[in-house]
């Protein structure tokens, strides 16, 4: 069945009074910050004490636009007779925010949470080689990743919890099951006081 002529003319009109007549509504930044989501991408914060210098995100980056410098240094030991090791010291952490593409796999891939996601995006710069920043300016910027969200409690328990709570309840039973072992009487001492038998709960017999 073919449409009334002029149906779509109507439509396409009445959407336009719809909208005529609503309050138009004008974002005034930068006086009024917006109210971002919770998970929003704006930049990348660096939690410094917790990188390794596995290398793993720089390797996973598929813009190659993070840059690591590190040097080994060696741990002395640390109980006499000990041996030393040698662990690997930050020297630099930069991130090229003019090829980022914010696709968020160095924040996924890193196994040690040393990167996060901060809704923090006043980071324009006239200059692009400005654009690069480094460890200092990442770490600041972790002071602004807001707090994870609380889990919800409808949630299943994760296994990982209910497997150690099971051996947290059976190592449980398994202590009070010996300290009532212990607190029973038993031997010579529980004869003594009339409660090793029952022949002698009567007395003594003749002689």
């Amino acid at each position: 069945m073919s449409p009334i002529p002029g149906s779509g003319l109507a439509k396409g009109l009445a959407v336009t009074l719809r909208t005529m007549t609503r309050r138009s509504v004008t974002a005034r930044y930068p006086d009024v910050l917006p109210d971002l989501p919770p998970r929003t991408r704006g930049v990348i914060g660096l939690f410094e004490e917790n990188c390794t210098v596995c290398m793993l995100c720089a390797r996973e980056c598929p813009d190659w636009c993070i840059y690591i410098d590190s040097h080994k240094e060696t741990v002395p030991p640390a109980a006499p007779g000990g041996r030393e090791r040698s662990r690997n010291v930050l020297d630099r952490f930069a991130i090229d925010f003019s090829l980022c593409m914010y696709c968020g796999i160095c924040i996924e891939v890193c196994p040690f949470d040393a990167l996060f996601w901060s809704p923090e995006f006043e980071y324009a710069e006239t200059d692009i080689h400005e654009l690069t920043h480094e460890r200092d300016k990442l770490r600041e910027w972790m002071w602004t990743v807001p707090a994870p969200p609380p889990l919800d409690p409808r949630a299943e328990e994760p296994k990982e919890l209910a497997a150690a709570r099971k051996a947290a309840e059976k190592l449980e039973a398994a202590e009070a099951a010996a300290a009532a072992r212990a607190d029973e009487p038993s031997g010579p001492a529980a004869e003594a006081d009339g409660t090793g038998g029952g022949d002698r709960q009567g007395g003594e017999g003749p002689a």
